[in-house]
């Protein structure tokens, strides 16, 4: 257990942090383990309501794969991916919008709202935040790729002292339908937007690994030109390539530094943000 003096000492070891990334703006990618289990759920609400409180503005951008899957069980449909990303035809689409924008992103604001922040959900669609065409390539549905994003919304709610909660449902401008929108891919976009300091996508992972299952070999610090190094090398690979080519392109965007951090582990943001150690995997231009 944590002395007095421990207890000092971890706060000390904060202060920098607090001071660099004070008023800088961190989006957060939300989903996967850490948006079911309880224990990490609560510490992931925490993690950000802490670094809101202390001055660094927080954006989460949320998933909701898991409940879209059990909705659509529940309406006898099954769920179908191609290439990682889900295929959604109308129905489906009617179900991700409903599920995201509404119970997903509604129960988020109102964990936030009881713990003592002020939140304000928001989607795609709202004040034209997301707009987007139809994912050019293998026919996927309704699955969108941005084409302009409006922050103008968010950045109000920032300077309003409250954390937007974003849902990834975009404003087709190609014709009249909204899009599913890979959240990964949004947050990477947003942050570009907004000007972000930083872009953490929490994982069930312990971020890119040198050797696949060994996590002593995790790969702190990825520099963007290592990136195609790193795949030709089979150490990038199946569901780490979307994400740090979202990384990637957030980095090359502007914004500074990009995080792959494991949801899993309670606090992650915040030993990533606040103390010397660090966590997952950091992208860098």
């Amino acid at each position: 257990m944590l002395n007095n003096f421990d207890r000092a000492q971890t706060l000390v070891e904060a202060l920098p942090y607090i001071q660099r990334f004070y008023g800088k703006i961190i989006v957060i990618k939300y989903g996967g383990n850490a948006m079911i289990a309880p224990k990490l759920f609560d510490a992931v609400m925490e993690d950000i309501i802490l670094l809101r409180l202390v001055g660094i503005p927080v954006v989460l951008v949320h998933g909701g794969g898991p409940e879209i899957d059990a909705m659509l069980k529940k309406l006898g449909r099954e769920s179908r991916f191609v290439g990682g990303l889900r295929y959604t035809d109308r129905e489906t689409m009617d179900v991700v919008q409903s599920v995201l924008c509404g119970k997903v992103n509604k129960d988020l604001v109102a964990t936030l709202v009881r713990k003592g922040a002020s939140a304000v959900g928001l989607c795609g669609l709202d004040a034209g935040l997301f707009k987007a065409v139809k994912l050019a390539g293998e026919d996927l549905g309704y699955v969108g790729e941005i084409t302009e994003v409006d922050p103008g919304i968010v950045l109000r709610a920032i300077d309003a002292g409250r954390i937007p909660v974003v849902a990834t449902v975009a404003l087709g401008v190609d014709e009249d339908t909204s899009y599913n929108i890979n959240a990964d891919t949004a947050a990477s976009k947003l942050a570009v937007a907004l000007g972000a300091e930083k872009l953490i996508l929490l994982t069930n992972t312990r971020g890119i690994l040198r050797k696949r299952d060994d996590e002593s070999t995790l790969i702190h610090v990825i520099r963007t030109a290592e990136i195609p190094v790193l795949r030709g090398e089979d150490i990038i690979v199946g569901g780490m390539i979307p994400k740090i080519e979202c990384c990637a392109a957030a980095v090359s965007g502007g914004v500074r530094r990009a995080h792959i951090l494991d949801g899993r582990i309670p606090h992650s943001i915040l030993i990533e943000m606040l103390t010397d150690e660090g966590a997952g995997t950091m992208i860098v231009d």
